[in-house]
């Protein structure tokens, strides 16, 4: 029999809780900075005020919306190698952070800022790994210009992996460069959008806010039918409700809201019921994201996303700590395993820390064997007439050899791999052949396991043609200005103005 899934809310308070929510939409909606968007809004049957920016909607314009969402889709690799399919039922385990430093032994503080190399070595990395299907853009290199970090990363994940990418929604001329550059990698337009390569992050802002920079992001993304995380970072205390049903009460309505524009802006388009919400900590107000109620809030989106029969995201194996320490393991494990018997489809941030801002290659393998752990528990434990395994019990029992034993036995050579999950990282051997090996601990156990990944590490090949396309386009995208981004995202009232900014190939 498999493990069931945890669960934190009955039928009654799931439905208490979306009938809370439609009468949140309904009286007071949700904020949405772009004007062109409340225009669009209001023409399909949305109640608008064009004073305070929000947007209302009834209860069934909001459920016709989202009888169009896709209850499953799947992701694919630059070079269609590689694919895996998100939907409802099963979980799929994935990176996702803003690191900007990455844990360095070799330094006072244990950590330095991260560059380019690192945001390579991530990617390569995560191509190696078993269980972790998807990268984003996790390493924020810190040695390239920020208005071209997006077109750097593509870049770089064509390069370095077989496996999808994930990269935030950061405005239409951003998000355009991307789907530019992925078609140039996988052909045209047409094979982007029939294989989706690329996921979409659109963080609400809290409370009941869709800022400008994101929906136009996400207009790019429902366009080529990239599937969009819509996930709010609510704090429970601070930026939401301290009651976790309250907290529940707003992100729902938040995420609704993001879910209803992807599908305005092109119907059926696929999206992630996601979180990202946690507690503040009321000592010291700041994020509390490996506390326990992280997992509570997950397993609460979980439920509701299947109320919805939308694909769910949330986080897992995230910590607060700022260091490698028991309470990192703690933290990883707790928000991890919830996450995965809450029934999430899609688990992110594995590699991270410090709140997901800081980045550890060590952290990654030892969350893919986690993952792997994980997974094995989820089959939990089948029972027949082979696995009962009575001849074998009444063989090895009755024998009269000496040092007659199962390990000996078909039965478990047989059953052994499947039965038994055989770790790659931990350690179980004995203290006196461990201390012969070095008397390592896990964390330069793991550390030996990415030199080796990177050592041996056989990266995909690309056409020189297409690899000059890409280069070219960079370097247009390093020509523009930051006033120029402002300007074309309608966040600015400089004179550059937004014919200036090509965004074609």
């Amino acid at each position: 029999m498999r493990l069931k899934k945890i669960e934190v809310l009955s039928k009654d308070e799931i439905n208490t809780i979306h009938n809370s929510t439609m009468s949140l939409l309904e009286t007071v909606g949700i904020q949405i900075e772009d004007p062109k968007t409340r225009k669009l809004l209001q023409k399909k049957g949305a109640e608008t005020d064009e004073k305070s920016s929000f947007v209302k909607f009834s209860e069934s314009f909001i459920k016709e919306q989202l009888k169009l969402v896709p209850n499953s889709f799947k992701l694919h690799g630059p070079d269609g190698s590689f694919n895996f399919e998100v939907n409802t039922k099963t979980t799929q385990f994935a990176t996702i952070g803003t690191p900007v430093k990455i844990y360095d032994p070799s330094k006072k503080t244990k950590v330095r800022k991260t560059v380019l190399a690192d945001t390579i070595q991530q990617i390569r990395v995560v191509d190696s790994l078993k269980h972790i299907n998807c990268s984003h853009v996790d390493v924020w290199p810190n040695d390239v210009q920020f208005t071209s970090i997006h077109a750097q990363c593509i870049y770089q994940w064509s390069k370095n992996t077989r496996k999808p990418y994930g990269l935030g929604c950061y405005g239409k001329v951003a998000s355009q460069d991307m789907m530019n550059m992925v078609s140039i990698i996988v052909g045209d337009d047409e094979e982007l959008i029939k294989k989706p390569r690329l996921v979409g992050f659109v963080n609400p802002t809290s409370p009941l806010q869709l800022p400008q920079i994101m929906t136009n992001g996400l207009q790019v993304f429902a366009k080529y039918k990239q599937p969009t995380i819509i996930a709010p970072e609510a704090l429970a205390g601070s930026t939401a409700p301290v009651t976790l049903a309250g907290l529940l009460v707003q992100t729902n309505a938040e995420i609704i809201g993001g879910i209803i524009l992807a599908q305005i802006y092109d119907p059926k388009s696929p999206v992630f019921f996601g979180t990202v919400s946690c507690a503040t900590d009321m000592r010291s107000g700041n994020t509390a994201l490996g506390a326990l109620e992280t997992g509570l809030i997950t397993t609460g989106i979980a439920q509701l996303a299947r109320f919805y029969n939308i694909p769910s995201r949330g986080v897992g194996g995230v910590t607060d700590s700022k260091c490698l320490d028991i309470q990192n393991g703690i933290e990883r494990l707790q928000t991890l395993l919830l996450a995965a018997q809450a029934g999430i489809n899609y688990i992110t941030c594995a590699g991270t820390y410090e709140s997901t801002l800081t980045e550890a290659l060590e952290l990654l393998v030892i969350d893919d064997e986690l993952v792997g752990i994980i997974k094995r528990a989820f089959d939990g434990i089948t029972v027949n007439d082979e696995t009962l395994a009575l001849d074998v019990i009444k063989k090895i029992a009755t024998s009269t050899e000496k040092g007659v034993s199962f390990l000996g036995e078909m039965h478990t050579l047989k059953h052994m791999k499947k039965e038994l999950y055989i770790p790659k990282l931990l350690d179980r051997k004995r203290r006196s052949r461990w201390r012969k090996e070095g008397s390592r601990d896990l964390i330069a156990i793991a550390k030996e396991k990415i030199d080796d990944i990177i050592k041996s590490y056989v990266p995909p090949e690309i056409s020189p043609d297409i690899d000059r396309k890409l280069q070219e386009y960079i370097k247009k995208v390093e020509k523009r200005t930051l006033e120029e981004y402002k300007t074309a995202e309608g966040i600015s009232t400089a004179a550059a103005p937004v014919a200036e900014i090509d965004f074609e190939i």
